[in-house]
């Protein structure tokens, strides 16, 4: 999300070169050319932080200053002062000031002010959460499972818990893999130390070494200053990496290095840094099959895996589904102020046959939609089953098989078969509209045995797909 700045100041010049310099690095600047005016606008605008002068007509900026740390706290503020005299340098730093800017302007010096604040204001609200995340009682109240797997889980979460280790966390996409490494994170002595997560495949390749490092000012286009790279955020706390299966062999080198030497280098940097993190890794991929096709390294691999952790689909333990149905339900209810609601028999025997492809995080999902749909405060089957009919339909109008049958499983099926043929079977483009992973596809592709030639010639000939 791009950071909003509020420029206030009664020269237009300077409010101009505000708005094109900052605009220019990415920021969205509004101006005012009085302090009543900023105040009027500040609800509506919501910046992340205000620079303003400190000589106006009317109200001053001192004085603005100080209306706004009133009102919303949140909200940096740097003057802009045309003479460092003492007083107003003290008095603008004792108002709550997070610096001040001396005329005439140098925009590098903006920038750097900027640029520190805006981290500053990053690294607050992760703290934040991270103070409200500890503050819950996380424990091991938000696994939920009875099953002999799961309760093997939690042994081996106090296991680790209070050791460096590093932990793999394996397990299909959306059993909750970031759940057991917070777990063991929260659980541990370092519980107060930042827990930073960070999904690999969520960030381009170009960008991950400067995401995980850091980097120097001018390490690259767009690098107007420094920033500190995931390692750094963690501190003495947990570096969470997810889908660490799907990296390059090159970025696996140095995240290598980092493990063996405890030590790193920001893009574009020279100066060594240290790094007290403890990794914990996942993936959903077969990283023995990797190593053996030479696409992960075998070095990494047992470095990461020095404490392994399997976390079991769901259609493995389908005793626990009405504990998580009940624990979803009861949370939701209350975060979704939806009042108390209930699960019919019918319903959660629905829920119980269930295969769930998308594991925990697709229950967690279809409840979701039920309880938002249902009404009286009871979840029955038709509420799970929203728009299934329609394809159901869809699937007998186009000879899909099984089209008559009204089984969850039946409807996945003819939903899956709908997308693929919708996409051209591309598999690609159907995972990303199904919501699902690549191997998940794969595996709903050979379990309805849906058109597999059809769909791996076309998926080939895509590209990339």
């Amino acid at each position: 999300m791009t950071d909003r700045i509020l420029v206030v100041d009664d020269d237009a010049s300077i409010r101009e070169t505000f708005a094109n310099h900052l605009g220019e690095s990415g920021h969205q600047v509004m101006t005012a050319p009085d302090a009543e005016r900023a105040l009027s606008q500040l609800a509506a605008l919501d910046p992340a932080l205000v620079i303003t002068d400190v000589r106006m007509p009317g109200m001053s900026g001192l004085d603005l200053l100080e209306r706004i740390k009133t009102a919303r706290p949140d909200i940096d503020v740097v003057v802009i002062t045309a003479h460092e005299d003492m007083r107003t340098a003290i008095g603008a730093m004792k108002a709550g000031a997070y610096d001040y800017l001396v005329k005439p302007l140098d925009l590098d010096h903006i920038d750097l002010i900027v640029g520190r604040c805006l981290r500053d204001r990053a690294m607050r609200a992760r703290t934040s959460r991270l103070a409200a995340e500890a503050a819950e009682p996380f424990a091991l109240d938000r696994l939920v499972g009875r099953h002999p797997a799961m309760i093997a889980t939690y042994k081996l979460i106090g296991q680790v818990a209070d050791t460096r280790t590093p932990v793999l966390v394996r397990g299909e996409t959306g059993t909750g893999k970031e759940l057991i490494a917070r777990a063991i994170h929260f659980n541990s002595r370092a519980a107060e130390e930042p827990f930073v997560a960070l999904n690999c495949t969520a960030v381009a390749e170009t960008l991950l070494e400067s995401e995980l490092f850091g980097h120097v000012r001018g390490a690259f286009t767009g690098a107007v200053g420094d920033r500190r790279g995931r390692f750094e955020l963690a501190g003495k706390g947990t570096l969470f990496l997810d889908e660490i299966g799907d990296t390059s062999l090159a970025f696996q080198a140095k995240l290598l290095r980092v493990l063996q030497e405890h030590e790193f280098v920001p893009v574009g940097g020279e100066k060594v840094r240290r790094t007290e993190a403890r990794v914990i890794a996942a993936t959903n991929r077969n990283l023995e099959a990797l190593v053996r096709d030479g696409r992960f390294r075998e070095d990494l691999y047992y470095r990461l895996r020095v404490v392994e952790i399997r976390v079991p689909p769901l259609r493995e333990r389908r005793e626990d589904v009405a504990l998580l149905v009940a624990h979803f339900v009861e949370r939701m209810s209350r975060d979704m102020h939806l009042g108390r609601m209930a699960v019919s028999a019918s319903a959660l025997a629905a829920l119980g046959s269930y295969d769930w492809p998308g594991n925990v995080r697709e229950l967690e999902n279809t409840l979701a939609r039920a309880m938002v749909v249902a009404r009286g405060g009871v979840i029955g089957v038709e509420h799970l089953s929203l728009g299934l009919g329609r394809l159901a339909d869809e699937g007998a109008a186009n000879g899909f098989p099984d089209a008559d049958d009204d089984s969850l499983e039946a409807m996945e099926r003819v939903h899956v078969e709908r997308v693929l043929r919708k996409t051209g079977g591309n598999k690609r483009q159907a995972a990303l509209r199904l919501g699902v992973s690549r191997p998940t596809l794969d595996r709903l592709i050979e379990k309805y045995a849906l058109a597999v030639g059809v769909v791996k010639e076309r998926d080939s000939d895509s590209n990339g797909g």
